[in-house]
């Protein structure tokens, strides 16, 4: 491509279309003042670190940030633990999968989604992706078995997956629903929060998250018994505190969030709205801004299954081959844009399932034991065997969204973008 600075491609020798970097923060850990600073000392200064034993009575941040995260999502219950995946385990705990039972997961997430259903002793079936990036509920209904209990829809970059479609299904088949909503708090469907809609919603706090406490996570659910499941399972002497019959007392982990994470939680907590709330328009405006060129190129805009309720931190795009989208990818880096392919098959990236070596190879801690021992059949994988899922998410081109770019910041992104599609796409 040939011009002025301005529209020749930074790779080329151009001026980079963006000023400044992206921030490599997420939106919580960017958000993080004195607010948590002064939570953190308060819980120093009342010495109480653990949620049951301090020197000062009264509630516990804990609890706090249980009936808070509850009231934000619209469940009655929330139960704090010590990271994403323990949220899962024990979400999957509350539901009752157990050894041979077989739980539906999608293409592209972190692998966590799978590995905790093995941890319960179950066995992850793994579905394709539709362009929505999330769980293509034809394809669940295909994977359905005798031996399926669940679904597990992962509300991956910030958007909800169908969750009409999904329900819909597991309805008819009578299986579980449980949302994995590590990516999407905040967002919503069809006017529901996500993690309030399926039997079960879990959410990673860590601090690539939409808000954060470090680690940690949170288990939601409407259904008390699953809540008093979960609660037994996350905390050994949990049952101390619930008025149940001995007969009906299990077994629990240690899966407690403590106070000071709980304590960050509470202030990013009251961040959370502002955050989705900022980063709306300026996705709006990027795409607005970016539409006509990628419409002229032959690109196309993710499929987002409610639009309204999206939180926004990400845009993504599907250009026609995975060697353009690597050549987009790389040329938006050089112009100061933030950008990435959700899939190469040379670049490990256990978002991806096709890089879930001790999934696929069924690997397990001893000879004798395993989920898939436990099944007692044949459980066939393979890197190949959605297809679809990986052609999609190797023509992807990611951007993030961050909720405090300034409108020069948005402006410019827009005018990089456009610009490398013009030369490239």
């Amino acid at each position: 491509m040939t011009g002025n600075a301005s529209s020749r491609l930074a790779l080329e020798g151009g001026t980079p279309a963006r000023s400044r970097k992206d921030s490599q923060l997420a939106p919580g850990g960017q958000a993080i003042d004195e607010a948590e600073e002064q939570a953190v000392l308060e819980v120093l200064r009342a010495k109480r670190l653990f949620r049951f034993t301090g020197s000062e009575e009264g509630e516990s941040k804990a609890d706090q940030f249980e009936r808070a995260f509850a009231s934000s999502v619209g469940t009655a219950y929330a139960l704090a633990v010590t990271s994403g995946t323990a949220a899962l385990v024990t979400g999957l705990q509350g539901i009752g999968i157990g050894p041979g039972d077989e739980v539906i997961v999608p293409a592209y997430t972190w692998m966590a989604s799978a590995t905790a259903v093995m941890t319960v002793g179950g066995i992850p079936i793994v579905a394709e992706i539709d362009e929505s990036l999330t769980l293509d509920a034809a394809d669940v209904e295909r994977k359905i078995s005798p031996h399926t209990k669940a679904i597990m829809p992962v509300h991956m970059r910030g958007a909800p997956a169908r969750m009409d479609a999904i329900l819909d299904v597991a309805n008819r088949h009578g299986l579980r629903v449980i949302e994995d909503c590590a990516q999407g708090n905040g967002a919503s469907f069809q006017g529901r929060r996500l993690g309030s809609i399926g039997d079960v919603g879990c959410f990673s706090l860590q601090f690539s998250k939409i808000i954060t406490t470090g680690e940690g996570g949170m288990v939601t659910t409407g259904d008390r018994e699953i809540w008093q499941r979960a609660f037994m399972f996350h905390d050994v002497a949990a049952w101390n505190r619930l008025d149940i019959k001995d007969v009906d007392v299990l077994w629990g982990a240690n899966f407690r969030m403590a106070e000071m994470p709980a304590a960050i939680g509470l202030v990013q907590l009251e961040r959370l709205q502002g955050i989705v709330a900022a980063a709306r328009p300026r996705k709006a405006m990027l795409m607005d801004g970016i539409g006509p060129t990628a419409a002229g190129k032959g690109v196309t805009f993710r499929d987002v299954p409610d639009p309204e309720g999206d939180s926004a931190i990400t845009l993504a795009m599907f250009v026609e081959t995975p060697a353009k989208a690597q050549s987009v990818a790389h040329a938006l880096n050089a112009e100061n844009i933030s950008a990435g392919v959700l899939y190469r098959p040379d670049r490990q990236d256990i978002h991806i399932y096709a890089h879930w070596l001790p999934v696929l190879s069924k690997r397990t801690w001893t000879d004798s034991g395993g989920p898939w021992r436990w099944a007692k059949r044949d459980i066939a994988y393979s890197q190949d065997m959605c297809p679809r899922s990986l052609d999609i998410l190797a023509r992807s081109v990611v951007l993030n969204v961050d909720p405090s770019m300034s409108n020069s910041d948005v402006e410019e992104t827009i005018d990089g973008v456009t610009k490398v599609l013009d030369a490239l796409a």
